[in-house]
């Protein structure tokens, strides 16, 4: 075609092998409605249309049929509508065969960000940035469709394909948004359910399709298609919010439950086999399981999309988007629903500190290092086979901060456990000499990842001061859980990863070996109040061939369950908040399979029920006695009575209020043999009533129970009262101060 056939309608050729190539960065400046004076000066609009292998195409406005003439053979079209203003135009397409379609030009619209949204974008303070990348359902210019955006910098060009074109790369070429790394088109007539992806043309030549980073919702894996999604759900959790946004979590009974949702519980599979339960199937049955049981959170592990199921959600795809495999985004807003309305808080877990190599997702998302390092030894987790987030990147760490707010306003969650951050922390994490790069000081401080971790602390907290935001970070380092003034890194929580190893190594031990271990169990009470920790019994203990807890206990069959038991008793005791992995609660015999269920089977043999009703009854008197949480976090809540009978392996502590109730004393003989009259120190004379027994007959005890003591005047352990009982073998105790009322002062 020669050059005037181009410039005759204002078309400029070398624009139009562009655009034909897939090269084009603007689109829009060349195609849809494009008002101008003509030469006798009268107004009118250039309508320029581009359809892929198109034999005809005309503009249909006001009743108007305006014939367009062909300005490209691969199907760029150009036509005049004469008059000011532009109409509200469809197009009619007439392709080989006759085939004749009616389409509104996505071309004739408008951006859908504005230039504030770049800014705050460019600067990674856009907080509400889910409410514009990605796929927006909306009303734009009167007409409903779907807008998508995507940051792709290093990109030559981008595509929007879909089961809504075909997934002709051809058809929807995308405009860049000045020099912010923003793509855009808004699409008339795409609304929820269609399936999408974005073809990104490298710098390189290569093209590539890529799932949406902003997607909020994905196909079932093994596919790996984006899908756009709009909630139409109505929650009905507001006395949940209420009460939560007058509860002081520092103050206040936290026991979690783990749950790895797929394997919770599976039932039938259609065709056969098994499975993991929906979101709503599990809404029907975790909500009132957990409320049986007393605890006051359960906490998943992540929900975030995810396609290898081995992973177990850490390795994840899809960061706006629950997994697919147990239903629909609203369906999981229901399990949440469901659970507030029975009293459960929701904790999920998040994973900013890596992401997978997946070609479809966000490695090298542009065929550049573009959500990661360029440098391996910066960017990628050898360990782990995975990328790691250049937290120095205003637009990653955007991505990441608007991330943590999107889980907790969309899905109500109540908050985040974060994972893997003592990775973050450390440059040199898991990596050998020469594999690392130190900050710009010369330290092994990850000085980027560090600011990030502020920012986003501080973020969701000034924004959520009612949700719970949790480390896991397994070393030293000081702070955590204290403000960010303060010098802090700003959670609220920290897993107690050295107390969890202390008592595992301990309880692992034959009751021979214990006095040699003994103090594996008084030693978190050096740093007990530096943080304010919750005490995991996590899935990371019982994979991965390191057994259930169960299995972990010594001796007999009977033995192991009262070891357990024992453990247990001792964990809800103990400063901090307890966590429980799914399984642990009934003594499962097995290590946790993620594909397999908890083997609730076993609820059928007593040793096991007995357990579970231990926790039960561990959550019960946990929730009604402040002693036991009020002040898990401060000195004046705790003190030893005896911390040093490693001869007996027994130890006691006394555990205070705040502002009521009443002190507890626990007492624990970690051996299989009874402590015959042994003496206990006591701060208050008197009646002190056995609240609960590790032994008790109703656990699967001996039910050597002691029912109640009185504290005489007696000096021991450096109190003023003490009282002498038989100690239960292999079994913890709790004690509560229960003074005899004053027959004087009471009404008549």
């Amino acid at each position: 075609m020669s050059s005037p056939a181009y410039f005759d309608l204002g078309v400029d050729g070398a624009e139009l092998e562009r655009l034909v190539a897939g090269q084009h960065h603007d689109p829009h400046h060349l195609l849809g409605a494009h008002p101008e004076r003509g030469g006798d000066g009268r107004e009118r609009v250039v309508i320029r249309g581009w359809r892929p292998d198109a034999i005809g195409m005309v503009i249909l406005a006001d009743g108007r049929r305006v014939e367009m003439r062909r300005v490209h053979p691969a199907g760029v079209f150009a036509g005049v509508l004469e008059g000011p203003g532009v109409p509200d135009y469809r197009l009619e397409v007439t392709y080989p065969g006759g085939v004749v379609v009616v389409l509104d030009d996505p071309y004739r619209y408008w951006p859908t960000l504005g230039e504030l949204d770049l800014y705050l974008l460019g600067e990674g303070r856009h907080e509400t940035l889910w409410h514009h990348l990605g796929a927006q359902v909306r009303v734009h210019q009167g007409a409903s469709g779907t807008s998508f955006a995507v940051w792709a910098p290093g990109a030559r060009a981008v595509r929007v394909v879909g089961d809504f074109n075909g997934w002709d790369g051809r058809i929807h070429p995308m405009r860049a948004l000045g020099s912010s790394g923003v793509w855009e088109i808004f699409l008339p007539e795409v609304g929820p359910g269609a399936h999408y992806k974005y073809e990104i043309a490298t710098q390189g030549g290569q093209l590539s399709l890529r799932a949406d980073p902003f997607a909020f919702a994905a196909e079932v894996p093994p596919a790996t298609a984006s899908i756009v999604a709009q909630s139409t759900y109505e929650w009905q959790d507001e006395k949940w919010f209420a009460r939560r946004e007058t509860t002081d979590l520092l103050h206040s009974p936290v026991s979690i439950y783990e749950c790895h949702l797929g394997s919770w519980r599976l039932t039938q599979a259609d065709g056969g086999g098994w499975r993991g339960l929906t979101y709503r199937e599990a809404a029907e049955v975790l909500p009132e399981y957990l409320r049986d049981l007393g605890f006051t959170h359960v906490e998943f592990l992540p929900v975030a999309q995810h396609p290898f199921a081995g992973s177990w959600g850490y390795q994840v795809t899809g960061f706006y988007a629950p997994t697919a495999v147990h239903g629909t985004p609203d369906d999981f807003r229901y399990l949440v629903d469901r659970l507030h309305q029975a009293g459960i808080g929701v904790l999920v877990d998040w994973v900013p500190g890596h992401f997978p190599k997946d070609d479809w997702a966000l490695a090298h998302f542009d065929g550049s290092a573009l959500y990661e390092h360029s440098d391996p030894r910066l960017g990628e987790h050898q360990d782990w086979g995975t990328l790691i987030f250049n937290y120095g990147r205003h637009e990653v760490r955007n991505f990441l901060l608007a991330n943590a707010l999107f889980w907790i306003e969309e899905f109500h969650v109540d908050g985040l456990r974060v994972d893997a951050v003592a990775s973050m922390l450390y440059l040199d994490y898991s990596r050998r000499e020469g594999e690392w790069v130190t900050n710009r000081f010369g330290g092994r401080e990850n000085l980027e990842a560090i600011d990030f971790i502020k920012q986003s602390t501080e973020l969701v907290y000034r924004h959520h001061p009612s949700i719970m935001l949790v480390a896991e970070e397994s070393t030293a380092w000081p702070a955590v859980s204290r403000p960010t003034y303060l010098g802090g890194l700003g959670f609220g929580f920290k897993w107690n990863m050295g107390w969890m190893n202390d008592n595992l190594v301990y309880f692992s031990k034959d009751p021979v070996h214990r006095p040699h271990h003994h103090h594996e169990l008084t030693f978190a009470l050096l740093y007990a109040f530096t943080e304010n920790f919750i005490l995991p019994l996590s899935h990371d203990e019982v994979s991965h061939g390191k057994g259930s807890l169960l299995a972990k206990m010594p001796g007999d069959r009977w033995q192991q369950f009262a070891n357990l038991r024992c453990l247990l008793t001792w964990m809800w005791a103990h400063p901090g908040r307890p966590l429980l992995f799914m399984g642990g609660e009934i003594g499962q015999n097995d290590e946790w399979r993620h594909d397999g269920s908890v083997d609730w089977h076993l609820l059928d043999y007593p040793e096991h029920a007995g357990v579970q009703a231990l926790v039960r009854a561990l959550n019960t008197v946990y929730r009604r006695e402040p002693a036991l949480w009020e002040q898990d976090f401060d000195w004046p809540g705790f003190r030893w009575i005896e911390p040093n009978d490693s001869n007996n392996s027994v130890l006691s502590f006394l555990r205070f209020p705040l502002t009521g109730g009443r002190s507890i004393a626990c007492v624990a003989n970690l051996t299989p043999v009874p402590r015959y009259d042994y003496r206990v120190g006591l701060p208050h004379p008197g009646r002190w009533v056995e609240i609960l027994n590790s032994d008790s007959a109703e656990f699967g005890g001996s039910n050597a129970l002691v029912g109640a003591v009185t504290a005489e005047a007696i000096g021991w352990n450096d109190l003023e009262y003490s009282a002498a009982f038989t100690l239960p073998p292999l079994g913890v105790l709790w004690l509560a101060y229960e003074p005899e009322t004053n027959p004087s002062s009471a009404a008549p």
